[in-house]
């Protein structure tokens, strides 16, 4: 099977089976790209992540855009990949968006969302869990600019890239 099938597939599926965003996608991702596939190490696979949050977009949309071209070595694959974990959700959204606004005050509609919500949370905190790891964790400073980045956020309500930005110079510094 070529890599472009294999690549439409895997994030096809990703694309199909994920609910909650980009944040949620993650551990979904990293387990077939790096455990499944190999298509990426874990220290490769934190880079996409890092890519990711730094370039405009949707994460998940650039985590698979990033590893199409990893996985196929072209450009031909982030096109693969990216299409593929879109696909699915455009074509959900044909198929139920006029269902959707006239019931969405219904109790089965609203008891499916209630369910859904935690287990978002718990994706993402999986995926948080699972980048958690020595490759990421190298040395003290690597613990002090998690930290850091963590305080700034949950404290002083710092936005995404004001944490990068001030997390890369940080890098440039320490390392």
């Amino acid at each position: 099977m070529s890599i472009y099938l294999h690549l439409f597939l895997t994030f096809f599926k990703i694309g199909l089976f994920n609910f909650g965003g980009g944040y949620a996608m993650i551990s979904f991702i990293q387990n077939e790209v790096v455990y499944k596939h190999a298509w990426l190490s874990t220290a490769q696979f934190t880079d996409v992540v890092a890519i990711s949050q730094v370039t405009p977009g949707p994460v998940g949309i650039n985590m698979a855009t990033y590893t199409g071209y990893m996985a196929a070595g072209h450009v031909g694959g982030a096109w693969v990949a990216t299409v593929a974990v879109c696909l699915p959700s455009f074509i959900i959204m044909l198929l139920i968006s006029k269902y959707l606004l006239k019931y969405q005050h219904t109790w089965g509609v609203e008891s499916v969302f209630s369910g859904l919500r935690p287990a978002v949370i718990g994706l993402i905190a999986a995926a948080a869990l699972g980048l958690c790891n020595a490759e990421n964790f190298v040395d003290y400073k690597s613990i002090c600019i998690f930290a850091a980045a963590f305080a700034a956020v949950w404290k002083l309500k710092w936005g995404a890239v004001s944490i990068l930005a001030a997390s890369g110079i940080l890098g440039l510094i320490l390392y």
